[in-house]
């Protein structure tokens, strides 16, 4: 594929982008512990490394030389990623170069602040994801970073990884064409006039119709009953597209419990399917890290508990709390604790609107929620469009009925509806927050949500719990979907 000239240089620019964030995190890393050991700020500026100037100077710009080899073996330069897989190899290679520095420093028995070593590995895992980010938006602004996508597939398959690809902005993948195989007729979805690609045929010499088309990036994206044109697109595509990007149509299996088999001299591999959470240790690693976190979540937000509680008290002279049965692991029935954001009478008071309004009864039997809900109180609203609400369930937790992270607990009457994905609902403890919340939360389907549920569950890692972490407190921030 050919590049205009400015596009050539972008590595460098990341590569250069990454040593300056090493250099702030260094050099603001050093005056924070001048402050906090009372120092001047001129004097650090003068004495900047401390008495081992030269070696500190040298072990620096060998960790920092490390980190960019590392990240170029992994392809963060000249490849595109998901940004939190990106951000996810960061943290890998951070921890082994701080273990480094500090055997280093500390086995030589150099005057090396601990306060220093940590608060600048911290400040770099901060500050290169975010220069990086600041660098890719200002190459997408500069018409630099885009790069036109074409994705050959008719189906379904299709259009998911179109969907993945749209999903990430910050990856410049910009689908322009959808190019079907002969005689298969395009999914409805890929039909839909307010696209932004154009669905075209791929024709009978598939590499030259990608060459009238610029020779574009690549995907090929067949379902299943296409096999046999897979394999032969694979062999002619790979010749001439050595990053062509595949997207079989694996969906239900799970992605990050596939242990990969490969056979000497055979064209063959084979899968070993190994649900995460199905397995002991990745659930003890699991229940340490809600346990921790739970603990020092409840010392934190004790005042934030108070206030609340306060104001609800306050409003209607009500129970502060609201207990609801709920099912968890193994289907056994559990107290799901929330702050109280109803009128006590709800129930009753449900049934009497659903009653008035078969429109909106239609709509809560979708997903069980009701856009303008006449149950919910004042403080109530709010405490909904914060989720503040269900910052109890962090006692749950430390009893161990929740997780921090995991599937939405069921009512016991949405059992039914779940479908056969339940079963791996019964393995895992439900979760406050989970990849459902942070993928539309109420303007997703229940399928939608069973679907979600049962994805996390095969493919677990403690470093995605940690991501939709934090991608809930954006989402809760942002009040979106949330009613």
């Amino acid at each position: 594929m050919r590049h205009d000239s400015p596009q050539r240089w972008i590595p460098l620019a990341l590569i250069l982008g990454d040593l300056f964030a090493f250099f702030l995190a260094v050099y603001f890393s050093r005056l924070s512990h001048a402050w906090y050991y009372h120092e001047s700020v001129w004097y650090v500026l003068d004495n900047w490394w401390g008495s081992l100037v030269e070696v500190n100077i040298l072990l620096f710009l060998l960790l920092a030389f490390l980190g960019i080899v590392a990240f170029q073996l992994k392809g963060h330069y000249a490849r595109r990623r998901v940004v939190w897989d990106e951000i996810g190899d960061i943290l890998a290679v951070f921890t082994v170069l701080l273990g480094l520095n500090a055997a280093i420093a500390f086995s030589g028995k150099w005057p090396l602040s601990r306060l220093w070593l940590f608060s600048f590995w911290l400040l770099a895992l901060l500050l290169v994801p975010a220069v990086r980010l600041l660098l890719r938006r200002a190459f997408l602004w500069l018409k630099l970073w885009k790069r036109p996508v074409a994705v050959i597939g008719s189906g379904p398959a299709a259009w998911d990884a179109i969907a993945a690809v749209q999903s990430d902005p910050v990856l410049g993948y910009e689908v322009r064409w959808v190019l079907c195989p002969d005689d298969t007729e395009p999914y409805a979805r890929l039909s839909d006039p307010r696209n932004h690609f154009h669905v075209t045929p791929l024709g009978s010499d598939p590499l030259a119709t990608l060459r009238a088309l610029g020779s574009p990036e690549t995907i090929l994206a067949l379902d299943n009953k296409q096999w046999s044109l897979q394999e032969s697109l694979i062999r002619l595509l790979g010749l001439h597209y050595p990053n062509l990007a595949i997207a079989p149509a694996l969906r239900g299996l799970p992605l990050y419990g596939l242990e990969v088999m490969h056979f000497f001299s055979h064209e063959v591999f084979m899968l070993r399917i190994r649900d995460n959470l199905a397995r002991p240790g990745p659930r003890l690693v699991k229940r340490a890290f809600d346990l921790l976190s739970s603990v020092v979540l409840l010392l934190v937000l004790s005042p934030v508990f108070l206030f609340i509680a306060w104001r609800i008290k306050a409003g209607d002279g009500g129970p502060v709390f609201f207990r609801q049965e709920r099912v968890g692991r193994a289907g056994q029935s559990f107290a799901c604790w929330k702050f109280r954001s109803m009128v006590p009478d709800a129930e009753a008071r449900l049934r009497r609107y659903l009653a008035e309004n078969p429109a909106i009864a239609e709509e809560y039997q979708r997903n069980f929620k009701l856009r303008d809900d006449p149950r919910i109180t004042r403080i109530g609203k709010f405490l909904r469009r914060s989720s503040l609400d269900e910052l109890p369930q962090l006692f749950n937790v430390l009893f161990g009925e929740m997780s921090l992270v995991g599937p939405r607990p069921l009512l016991a009457r949405e059992t039914e509806r779940y479908g056969p994905n339940i079963a791996l609902y019964h393995l895992v403890r439900p979760g406050i927050t989970g990849l459902w919340q942070v993928s539309g939360r109420s303007e997703t389907t229940f399928d939608d949500r069973s679907a979600l549920d049962a994805w996390y569950v095969k493919n677990w890692t403690l470093w995605y719990d940690i991501v939709i972490l934090l991608r809930t407190v954006g989402v809760v921030l942002g009040r979106n979907g949330a009613y």
